[in-house]
C-alpha cells in the first residue's frame, strides 16, 4: 500500500480545482467555488521511537496490513479556495478579453 500524506491529498484537491477552472474557461455558465469540505480517515504513525516524528497518512478504503495496528482518526477540513485573496470561479482566471 502506498502512503499518502495529508498535504498531498490537499494538493490533489487544489490540482482538481485548477483543472476545473481551466476546463471551464470558455464555458458560458460558470460556478463560484464555495468552501470545500473534505473528511479524511487518517492514521497517525510515530517514526523512530519515542523521540521520532509523528506522520499523518490518509488511509485508503479497505486498507489493511500495518495500518491495522495503527490508530485511525477522522479529520474534517474546510478549504476556502482563493486566488490572490479572492474567491474563485471555475473558468475565472482564463476568461478571454471581452467576455
Amino acid at each position: 500500500m502506498q502512503e499518502i500524506g495529508l498535504a498531498e491529498a490537499v494538493k490533489a484537491i487544489r490540482d482538481e480545482l485548477a483543472r476545473a477552472q481551466r476546463e471551464g474557461a470558455e464555458e458560458e455558465i460558470r460556478f463560484s467555488v464555495g468552501p470545500v469540505e473534505v473528511e479524511f480517515e487518517v492514521a497517525m504513525v510515530r517514526e523512530g521511537g519515542a523521540n521520532g516524528k509523528v506522520k499523518v497518512w490518509v488511509v485508503e478504503v479497505g486498507a489493511s496490513g500495518k495500518l491495522a495496528q495503527t490508530t485511525r482518526h477522522r479529520v474534517a477540513v474546510t478549504l476556502d479556495p482563493r486566488v490572490d485573496g479572492k474567491p474563485i470561479e471555475v473558468g475565472d482566471r482564463l476568461r478571454k478579453p471581452g467576455r
